[in-house]
């Protein structure tokens, strides 16, 4: 057997938050005006303004969060420009992503009502690169105080009398880069200095969270931790993967299998990096009380041909699913530390769940891995043993899993495995056993196509889509699966 997987249903671990599954959403693109927000008077079918297909689809995947306004744009972004009546908001230059004028229209009334019409928590990131801690203290204040101030009074002014809930707020965006260009020793004076008027009013006591390392910045980490790990529930983590250089990014679609491996294997780097930061922060917060957030994850490709390339608009291809599949089944693995994480971006710009162009709408690759993953939301991680071949394109150089894999057990007792094959040329021949329970039955469904270039567009919009996956009879919690070739698989056990 090439493949051996155990889930152990009598060794329950953590809970996998749901917030692991959030997403985030920036001033970039076509990301907020055109994805998210059309505005009332749009001719496309809007609620309230706000893209009714985009909405259904993020429902449907039960979206746990909503991280914004950036980003590089939070740290330039002063949110007074953006309340009030929409036609007297201040314009401003969108100096990170395009140099287009952004105006305003789309603020914090918008974003916080659109939480609430998606169900979802909201993750706001304030102004610490050029902002006051006035400005953050008193844009906390406007949100969440449901009392008699000066800025409820203007909250109300605007709309608004009920205060709305804040559970997670950022305290600046890489500040080690586009955020400021700060030391990691002047981020945490910083960062305690502006956190303290982070206030909680009432019931609503907001997460705090640090801005943390960029990919293997283990000293940042560790001076944050050092310095300022007592004043935080959070610290930030931003890995992105890459076919190729920052300055050289592969394409999103025209790739060969070796764009194919390097991609992936950018992608399973986030096993090391979250071990090694998890070590540090054990090292500070033995009780584990500060969660590793990983608010910025996915790919990056060059952009497509004839877009903005400030625009950061990319197709998404089965690659990209086995990139989601890959890094969810490793957060859900370390679900004691990673307690939140947002993929990068949520409508048309960079790993998307969704692409838009003017009234029509296509549900990615990636969407269908969120769509095959959420029953992990909120259900027990379960420890599992995975026995694997290593899969390389150069047998001198190092490889990856060929699988992945993670297993939980939701409230209702349904075990659910998703597994991933990263090899794009042959199936796996895969014994799954659930050991310490025996279930009745399986059902499962996999995602995969023929090319690994496969992609979903306006014109086919169902090229890559899961089908059924085939399974003979479970014998004493055992059977054998066929995973095909560059695959995300998920079973349930019941």
């Amino acid at each position: 057997m090439d493949h051996a997987l155990i889930v152990y249903a009598n060794q329950p671990g953590a809970t996998i938050e749901p917030d692991i599954y959030g997403h985030f959403s920036e001033h970039l693109g076509r990301c907020i005006y055109g994805g998210l927000w059309v505005g009332e008077d749009s001719s496309i079918p809007n609620i309230r303004g706000y893209r009714a297909d985009v909405v259904e689809a993020l429902k449907k995947i039960r979206i746990p969060n909503l991280r914004w306004p950036g980003g590089c744009f939070a740290d330039e972004y002063h949110w007074k420009d953006g309340i009030g009546p929409r036609s007297d908001r201040k314009r401003m230059v969108n100096t990170h992503w395009g140099g287009v004028v952004e105006d305003n229209s789309f603020g914090t009334h918008e974003f916080m009502d659109l939480c609430e019409l998606l169900g979802c928590k909201a993750y706001v990131n304030g102004n610490l690169g050029s902002g006051t801690v006035q400005e953050m203290q008193e844009w906390v204040e406007y949100m969440t105080f449901d009392g008699d101030s000066p800025m409820s009074r203007l909250r109300a002014a605007n709309g608004r009398e009920k205060p709305w809930s804040l559970p997670y707020f950022g305290v600046g965006n890489e500040n080690w880069g586009c955020g400021g260009n700060m030391t990691a020793a002047h981020y945490a004076d910083r960062y305690r200095n502006y956190q303290t008027y982070v206030r909680g009013f009432g019931k609503n006591k907001p997460v705090k969270i640090a801005c943390g390392p960029s990919v293997a910045d283990y000293e940042w980490t560790e001076t944050l931790m050092r310095e300022a790990g007592k004043f935080m529930d959070g610290l930030s983590l931003h890995h992105y993967s890459l076919q190729g250089s920052w300055d050289e990014k592969g394409p999103a679609a025209g790739f060969d299998e070796a764009g194919w491996f390097s991609l992936l294997k950018n992608a399973w780097r986030m096993e090391e990096l979250i071990e090694n930061h998890s070590r540090i922060m054990d090292k500070y917060d033995r009780e584990g009380r500060v969660a590793l957030i990983v608010d910025e994850w996915g790919t990056w490709h060059a952009v497509e041909s004839g877009t903005n390339p400030g625009f950061l608009y990319q197709q998404n291809t089965l690659r990209d699913a086995l990139v989601a599949g890959i890094t969810l089944n490793i957060f859900n693995n370390h679900a004691t530390r990673v307690k939140m994480a947002n993929l990068a971006q949520v409508a048309n710009v960079l790993q998307s769940p969704v692409l838009t162009e003017g009234d029509r709408m296509v549900l990615t690759p990636t969407w269908h891995v969120f769509d095959l993953y959420k029953e992990h939301q909120g259900a027990t991680a379960l420890d599992v043993g995975l026995a694997t071949r290593e899969y390389r394109t150069d047998p001198s150089a190092r490889g990856i899993p060929e699988l992945t894999a993670s297993a939980s057990r939701s409230p209702a007792g349904t075990v659910t495995v998703t597994v991933t094959n990263a090899n794009p040329r042959e199936s796996a021949r895969l014994e799954l056993s659930i050991s310490g329970w025996n279930p009745s039955s399986a059902q499962g469904a996999v995602l995969t196509a023929k090319e690994m270039n496969a992609l979903n567009d306006f014109d086919s919009p169902e090229t890559v889509t899961p089908v059924s996956l085939s399974l003979p009879p479970l014998e004493n919690g055992r059977l054998t699966v066929a995973l095909p070739a560059k695959s995300v698989a998920s079973i349930s056990f019941r």
